[in-house]
C-alpha cells in the first residue's frame, strides 16, 4: 500500500535511538550470515529460530540437530530471521522512520521489552490461529506492527512522507497511511487467515503495541499528539505568583497565569 521514507518528528528525551539502531544492526547482520550460508545450512537456521506452532503447542518434535534455541525462546528468535531481502528491508524502513520515536516516548530499556513483547504476541497469536501448522514463523513484522500501532497512538497528527503504490511521494498526517494499513491487516486475517503472510502475527502485535504504549511510556508523555501545557505560574517555580499588569484606568489588575484576567 505504502512505504514509509521520513517524519518530521523529533526526538525530546533522548540523543539517539540506540535501540532502533542496535535492533536494525542484528536484523541486517544475521540476514548477512544466513544468506552466505548454504541453501541447506540457512533453511536449517529458519527451522531453529523460526517459530513453528506445531512444535511449540506439541503436536509435533523438531528433528534431532535442528534445535538452536529452547522451544520458548522461538517466541522471540524468529523476529532476527528473514526470507529474504525485501523482506527485511520492508520491516526494517517501518523500523527507522517509526522506532525512534517510540523509543524516545519509552526509554532504551522499556523500549527493548516493547519490542521483544511485541514480538511475542505476535508469534503467540500467528500459532493460536494454525496451532497444527509445520512451516517456521519468520520476520520481525509482529514487533513492527506493535511499532506502528504505539507511533499512530502517540504522534497521529505528525506529518509522514510516504511512497504511494510505490511510484507517488505524499506527506500525510501519520493517522492516514497508517490507520489504512493497521485496517488492511484485520481485512487480511478475515478473508485470507491460511495464506502465506502471517496476517494474524501482525494483528497480534498491533494489539500488544495499542496496549503496551499506554503502560510503558514515559510518565507525562500524552498520547494522541495531545500537549500538556504548564501555567506560567508553576513554570516559574513554587514562588512565582499571578503576574500583576496595569489597566488602563491606572489599577492594578491581577492577570491569572494562562494570559487571562
Amino acid at each position: 500500500m505504502f512505504i514509509p521514507l521520513h517524519d518530521a518528528n523529533t526526538l525530546k528525551h533522548i540523543k539517539v535511538q540506540w535501540v532502533t539502531l542496535s535492533l536494525i544492526a542484528l536484523n541486517v547482520a544475521i540476514w548477512l550470515l544466513t544468506s552466505l550460508e548454504s541453501e541447506q545450512a540457512a533453511q536449517a537456521t529458519t527451522v531453529g529460530l523460526g517459530y513453528i506452532p506445531a512444535i511449540v503447542f506439541g503436536d509435533a518434535v523438531l528433528a534431532q540437530g535442528l534445535e538452536i534455541v529452547p522451544e520458548p525462546l522461538t517466541y522471540f528468535t524468529y523476529a532476527f530471521v528473514h526470507a529474504g531481502f525485501w523482506h527485511l528491508a520492508g520491516n526494517m524502513i517501518f523500523l527507522w522512520v517509526f522506532g525512534d520515536n517510540v523509543e524516545d516516548a519509552m526509554g532504551h530499556l522499556r523500549f527493548l521489552m516493547f519490542y521483544l513483547l511485541c514480538a511475542a504476541a505476535g508469534a503467540l497469536c500467528h500459532g493460536l490461529l494454525s496451532m497444527t501448522s509445520q512451516a517456521p514463523l519468520v520476520g520481525a513484522s509482529g514487533a513492527v506492527s506493535g511499532v506502528v500501532a504505539a507511533y499512530v497512538m502517540l504522534h497521529p497528527r505528525v506529518r509522514v512522507w510516504v511512497l504511494v503504490f510505490f511510484r507517488i511521494p505524499l506527506p500525510l498526517p501519520a493517522f492516514v497511511p497508517l490507520l489504512l494499513w493497521i485496517g488492511q491487516q484485520f481485512f487480511m486475517l478475515a478473508i485470507t487467515p491460511d495464506g502465506d503472510v502471517s496476517w494474524g502475527a501482525h494483528v497480534g502485535g498491533i494489539l500488544a503495541g495499542a496496549f503496551l504504549i499506554l503502560v510503558l511510556r514515559r510518565p507525562g508523555v500524552p498520547l494522541f499528539d495531545r500537549e500538556i501545557v504548564t501555567p506560567r505560574a508553576v513554570r516559574n517555580g513554587p514562588g512565582a505568583g499571578p503576574a500583576i499588569a496595569a489597566g488602563t484606568n491606572g489599577r492594578t489588575t491581577q492577570r491569572l497565569p494562562w494570559g487571562r484576567r
